[in-house]
């Protein structure tokens, strides 16, 4: 059906069927504390993950609600101008210290690892915005991922719409909100010369809550965050990606959705004319909570026509997931939390951009680890991974704090 409607059509249907409502930022900002005078605790628990009003927080354009009258807004007597006194900024530090097992040890001290200033805030009464920008990330800078406008109820309809750049996998599970150092790997997952994966893209998100349903679409130009070419333009092809979510909440603390991804990338071949790889991606994805624990999951089935865009070569099918347990004891400091990866390709072509090789068949991995808040905005942790693959074991202990 997706071959026959096509991708304008599709979304176009989305966006008719469905007024959409939760992107939300992707990290903390205590400027957001500063500004309402209010714990960090009120939004995370512990920070970075979102607790419920921070979900609503973030999808009211980071205000109480929306009809949050405007605060610390300049007298500028010009009706069509609401200017904030203060830009909200904020800065977020990541610092770890690891060990590397496999036959020998050798340690790293990535003192700091992350550095990041943070932005966000209404730009008027239904308008907001959220960008961060890494100073440092891995020893060089980062520059920006997270960068979006945010329209809430866009002409008066139920409606919001978030344009920028901004992580494909946001209405599933948000990678920058994780505990763990440890990453979401699927969603990092790359076939071949393939360059699309469920991470940063630019385009369109519209969400909307639809008779108790959640229901997203989004527009993107399928080759992630990629510096634009020669001729200036940012996607390298004509071609856009269409992806889908849907999310319900059956009961108190359990919820399913389900996802939908297509997407045709033009690359050059090795020999002969440029080749079309399609890419489809379908999965679900799952939160069941009782009082302290949470358990996350998610399951993806990804196929590639020609994912090294050359004519005649086998698809590639590709399956994997990860499912996510955490540990949360009521007015209490510590957290614990363990995270399973794995990913099964049906030929050696799948790299998961994690700093390992690629051209794997299989990725698995078992993390376990424990966090101590020291303040709101101050937690330290330690964790270890194994890696199945070159059976290595990983050791880190690091802290993050924003201010």
């Amino acid at each position: 059906m997706l071959g026959r409607l096509g991708p304008t059509a599709l979304v176009g249907a989305l966006l008719f069927v469905s007024p959409l409502r939760h992107l939300n930022a992707n990290d903390r900002i205590p400027a957001f504390a500063r500004r309402y005078n209010v714990s960090c605790s009120l939004c995370h628990n512990p920070a970075p993950t979102l607790t419920e009003f921070g979900e609503r927080f973030a999808a009211n354009g980071f205000r109480m609600s929306d009809a949050d009258p405007p605060r610390d807004t300049a007298a500028i007597g010009d009706a069509m101008l609401q200017l904030m006194r203060d830009i909200p900024l904020a800065v977020r530090l990541d610092a770890y210290a690891r060990g590397f097992a496999n036959g020998g040890f050798v340690t790293d001290f990535q003192l700091p690892y992350n550095m990041k200033v943070l932005s966000g805030g209404p730009i008027s009464n239904s308008v907001s915005y959220y960008f961060y920008f890494f100073l440092f990330e891995r020893g060089e800078v980062g520059g920006i991922e997270d960068a979006f406008v945010y329209f809430n109820n866009v002409a008066g309809a139920p409606v919001d719409l978030a344009v920028g750049q901004f992580q494909v996998s946001d209405p599933l599970f948000k990678r920058e909100l994780r505990l763990e150092y440890q990453d979401y790997a699927v969603y990092r997952m790359r076939v071949g010369a393939q360059p699309a994966d469920l991470t940063y893209d630019r385009g369109i998100m519209a969400i909307a809550d639809v008779a108790g349903f959640t229901l997203t679409g989004e527009v993107v130009n399928g080759n992630g965050r990629e510096a634009a070419e020669p001729n200036r333009r940012l996607d390298n092809d004509a071609g856009k990606s269409v992806v889908g979510h849907v999310t319900r909440d059956l009961m108190p603390g359990v919820r399913l959705g389900a996802l939908g991804y297509w997407g045709r990338q033009t690359g050059a071949a090795v020999a002969g004319p440029d080749v079309r790889n399609t890419v489809w991606m379908v999965g679900g994805d799952a939160t069941i909570s009782a009082g302290p624990l949470e358990l996350n999951g998610q399951y993806l089935r990804r196929e590639d026509g020609n994912p090294t865009f050359t004519a005649g070569e086998p698809k590639v099918v590709t399956r994997g997931g990860f499912a996510e347990l955490i540990v949360r004891p009521a007015a209490s400091r510590w957290y614990a939390y363990a995270l399973y990866n794995r990913i099964d390709a049906d030929r050696p072509l799948m790299s998961v951009r994690l700093g390992g090789p690629s051209g794997l068949s299989r990725y698995e991995t078992v993390t376990g680890g424990a966090g101590y808040l020291l303040k709101r905005n101050l937690r330290i942790f330690a964790e270890g991974t194994w890696d199945r693959g070159p059976r290595t074991t990983e050791w880190t202990v690091g802290l993050t704090t924003a201010f």
